[in-house]
């Protein structure tokens, strides 16, 4: 039986949601995974809202890539998270920068866990680079890719012109690893539905 595992991402335009998004999608491929991959975006280019919604499996997959229930979730700001939280399943984890978070968040069936993914971006020399931070911590904590597809993912996602970046963009995912204990929420094992 194939294993999917639902990804939503949320944030505002500028902070990376949609190339984080695209890393882990590569990564996952790299490892002989199937994804499916969906961003959209509100209407403005920085400070709107912006999603991408990533379902990534073992075997062939059957859930459309706009899915109604999710195992987890990466949220690089909560400013458009609110509908997230009731498509979680129990079993599943929600990832965020705590550094944001400047009110209660709704309940949700997940286990939260909020990283101070800002301030550790700052931290690695790497300042607009919160969204692989997440990236870095959801990855290690659930296992879902492993670090060196991630590496992959990030170097196959950086255009020409933004090569200069990759340096920190790796010192990013990797202060991100550090920053969860590893395999704390396992991807590959059942979840209730």
């Amino acid at each position: 039986m194939t294993i999917e595992r639902e990804v939503l991402w949320t944030g505002i335009g500028g902070q990376g949601v949609q190339l984080a998004a695209k890393i882990l999608a590569l990564a996952a491929t790299v490892e002989g995974r199937e994804v499916t991959s969906l961003g959209t975006y509100g209407g403005t280019m920085r400070g709107g809202n912006t999603d991408a919604n990533l379902v990534i499996a073992d075997g062939p997959i059957t859930s459309p890539p706009m899915v109604s229930k999710a195992w987890s979730a990466i949220i690089v700001h909560p400013r458009f998270a609110e509908p997230i939280f009731p498509k979680l399943r129990s079993g599943g984890a929600v990832f965020i920068d705590g550094d944001l978070v400047e009110q209660a968040l709704p309940e949700t069936a997940a286990t939260l866990v909020s990283i101070p993914a800002t301030k550790i971006a700052r931290e690695a020399e790497a300042p607009k680079a919160a969204a692989l931070v997440l990236l870095g911590a959801f990855a290690h904590a659930t296992g879902l890719v492993g670090s060196g597809a991630l590496e992959t993912g990030l170097s196959q996602s950086l255009p020409p012109y933004r090569r200069d970046f990759l340096e920190a963009n790796q010192r990013a995912l990797a202060a991100g690893r550090k920053a969860v204990a590893e395999g704390s929420y396992p991807a590959w094992q059942e979840v209730a539905a």
